[in-house]
């Protein structure tokens, strides 16, 4: 193993965040999934633009740029997996997997996301993210601060509910 790659798994964070959402998982999935709707509930979304590939689809890289607050961060995200391919008429015992990697400056990061019926208007909804550090300042934030990416995840999934429920747009909302 490179000294590099071992340095970066001794920084690894990793955490998992869920969420039940009052929908049917056919249509979370559909809402996830329709890039159109990502400026909606993904607060700090300033860009995101599939550099090769076809959004949502395994093998497409594309490049996201986050504002929070004065802090600022751009990488590329590459879709790993999304099973099933076919997101139409998903059986009902079926896992529905969405996955991908972000490399940034000094950061690399994975997602891990699951959508599961719970009941015929229920979906539940799993992620699991890991975090490596490579930077001396980003270690210092996730050895400092790990409870901010967390928080940050599960402000995304509050996000995501509020709009998939209620039209809520993240753009709309003071504070």
């Amino acid at each position: 193993m490179r000294p590099f790659t071992r340095e970066l798994e001794r920084s690894a964070m990793r955490y998992t965040v869920s969420m039940e959402i009052a929908l049917p998982r056919e249509r979370v999935v559909q809402l996830l999934s329709d890039p159109e709707h990502l400026p909606k509930w993904l607060r700090g979304l300033v860009l995101h633009e599939p550099l090769s590939g076809v959004h949502g689809q395994v093998g497409t890289k594309s490049r996201v740029v986050m504002q929070m607050g004065q802090q600022k961060f751009e990488g590329t995200e590459t879709i790993t997996r999304r099973e099933p391919v076919d997101l139409q008429g998903i059986a009902t015992e079926g896992v529905v997997h969405f996955e991908r990697e972000i490399v940034g400056k000094g950061m690399w990061s994975a997602v891990r996301d699951r959508l599961t019926e719970t009941s015929q208007e229920t979906t539940l909804w799993v992620s699991e993210n890991e975090y490596r550090f490579s930077g001396v300042l980003m270690r210092l934030a996730g050895l400092l601060m790990p409870g901010a990416f967390r928080k940050q995840s599960l402000q995304h999934m509050q996000d995501f509910k509020a709009f998939a429920e209620h039209g809520q747009d993240v753009r709309e909302v003071k504070g």
